[in-house]
């Protein structure tokens, strides 16, 4: 991270670090570490407010310090998982996003897929037909030209990994949500491209 040169600078560097010591530490998500250390530090202005790219840096600068990301191994066997998920769930145009796709996973991270359907209720069936337990939650995203809502999610764990599947909408497949903290679209996969992941 570049050197703070102001005030406001070095709160926005401060809560980029203490976001991200959160998010090692279990947080679910970076918009809620970052919410939780812009409270804890003081900070309520935007110019104090890191994005995802500077939390990013951070968690990596923390993880490089203090250890908790997960070994190449490790990270290649839960692509792998996805990639074999995805495969299973192709009926529903899976994506791959979140930590395990950019490689800054830690112990705490599931495999995050997106799920893509009209019909959320298909995606309850295909579970209950192959007698797969699972546990249903809500998710919140940030849809291209929407607010925030709450989506249906399915959490579960094969193998030892857990994994978090959201239920978009048919249309959210082409222009997938926004990184909350930066307005950015999230970096997702499909099939293919995390096949070539595997094979690199």
């Amino acid at each position: 991270m570049k050197r703070p040169s102001t005030s406001s600078e070095r709160l926005r560097m401060q809560v980029a670090r203490e976001a991200a010591r959160l998010l090692a530490q279990g947080a679910p998500d970076a918009a809620t570490a970052r919410r939780r250390a812009a409270a804890r530090l003081g900070a309520h202005v935007p110019a104090e407010l890191p994005d995802g790219e500077e939390i990013r840096l951070a968690l990596a600068e923390y993880r490089a310090l203090f250890g908790g990301g997960l070994e190449p191994a490790e990270l290649r066997r839960r692509r792998v998982a996805a990639l074999e998920a995805m495969t299973a769930l192709a009926a529903f145009d899976p994506r791959l996003t979140g930590p395990v796709l950019d490689g800054s996973a830690g112990d705490h991270d599931p495999v995050l897929l997106h799920l893509h359907t009209d019909e959320p209720e298909a995606v309850a069936r295909h579970f209950m037909d192959r007698h797969i337990p699972v546990q249903p939650g809500r998710a919140r995203a940030l849809l291209p030209g929407r607010r925030p809502q709450d989506l249906p999610c399915w959490r579960l764990e094969a193998g030892g990994i857990p994994f978090e599947l959201w239920v978009l909408p048919l249309h959210a497949a082409r222009q997938g949500p926004s990184d909350p903290l930066d307005g950015k679209p999230l970096l997702r996969a499909g099939t293919a491209a995390v096949a070539r992941l595997v094979a690199g």
